[in-house]
Parts: C-alpha cells; structure tokens; sequence
C-alpha cells in the first residue's frame, strides 16, 4: 500500500526485454534507499513494482505483460522522469489517501492552463471508471493523490500548486500525455457492497441505474 505523496523523482535508465516482458532500472535520486532490501515495492508512476536489484543509486524491477497493456509504463524510454514512492510502513503519515499501486486504467491529459500560481489540468478517463470520480474526491495520477475539483463525464479537473508541480512530474504534463489513474479503494468497496448477494453472481458492468432503482436507491 501507499498514500499517494510522491517521495522523489526518479528517472530511466534502462528499459531490457526479457523473456517475453521488460527489466527496467530506475534511478531513485533524491530517494532514500538505506531501508529497502530486495523483495520490497515501490510505486513508480503508481505501477507498485518488486525490487529484484539494488545497485545502489536505483533500483531494477520486472515489468509484465500484463502491466505494460493495462498501463501507460509502454510509453515510458530511458530518459523518462517517473514519480516514486516506497510502500508504506505502520509509522507513515497518511498524507494522501490510501492507494494500492494497481492501476485501474490510462487517461489522457486534454487541457492544461495556469490558475495564478496553479496549473489547472482536465483529464479524460476511461468510460468504464467515470462512476468512481466524484467532486472532491481522491484519484491517483501516475501516483500522485489528488483532489478533484471538476467532474464532467469522464472528465475531471485538477488544480496542482507549485510545490506539487515542483516534487512531481505534473509539470511535464501536456495536452495528449498518457497517465496512470487509480480510482479511490473507497468507491470500489461501496459499489461491492451495494451488489449484497447479487455480488456472488456473474456481473456484466457494475451497478446500474436499473439497479439502483430496483433496490431503492433512486426515488421517483
């Protein structure tokens, strides 16, 4: 798990096929690694990743196939700048919110202008996640935990202060970037437990209107 305040910036160093998947190591920067062994997680970009070398200034972890379709990692190369948090302890601070380091999906960031001193972004997510976004929410952005200050569709806003710009890598953000979004644990445990028995059964695409309104949720 991980509270979505993004330690350090990290950057690429290599990216290596490897047996049908990707090798990739990170360097860590900033990042203090003196606490962390082999076997442990870190969040790069919101993808919680396993430590399987420890050179010293970064770390190397495997990526699988399955993560590089589910999330924007492909279009990371050597070079790329990557938000990096390590896994949370029971001493942490929750700064953030609780996030647990497996991408729900990719957005795309389609507008980006400053708000005074702030940069105000909209991002489009996928259909099939605007149910989870909701006005003064928390989302995940390539791991950053955020508040939602807008919600149209499958768009919301974000307004990013400096000293976020500053610790993250938001202000490389422009229109037709790709980023990791993980939407709040909190909504996908509420629409569980509204299915109540029905969650047993096959489901084809959440809870629906017709749903809600079956069960009592909507009133006429």
């Amino acid at each position: 798990m991980f509270t979505g305040i993004i330690e350090a910036i990290g950057t690429i160093r290599a990216l290596t096929p490897k047996g049908g998947d990707v090798r990739v190591q990170v360097a860590t920067g900033k990042l203090d690694l003196s606490d962390v062994k082999l076997g442990d997680s870190i969040a790069v970009n919101g993808v919680c990743l396993t430590a399987v070398a420890l050179p010293g200034d970064g770390f190397w972890a495997d990526v699988s196939r399955e993560t590089l379709a589910r999330t924007a990692f492909a279009d990371l190369k050597p070079g790329s700048r990557v938000n990096l948090e390590k896994a949370l302890t029971p001493t942490s601070r929750l700064g953030g919110h609780l996030v647990s380091g497996h991408v729900d999906g990719v957005g795309e960031i389609v507008a980006r202008e400053d708000n005074a001193r702030a940069v105000q972004f909209r991002v489009r997510a996928p259909r099939e996640l605007a149910r989870y976004i909701a006005l003064k929410g928390s989302i995940t952005v390539d791991g950053t935990s955020l508040t939602v200050n807008a919600v149209n569709g499958a768009e919301f806003e974000l307004t990013i202060v400096p000293h976020t710009l500053a610790e993250t890598i938001m202000a490389d953000y422009r229109p037709g970037r790709r980023v990791n979004l993980e939407v709040d644990l909190l909504a996908r445990y509420l629409e569980r437990l509204l299915l109540g028995e029905k969650a047993a059964e096959p489901q084809s695409g959440g809870i629906t209107e017709s749903f809600l309104a079956e069960h009592g949720y909507l009133k006429n």
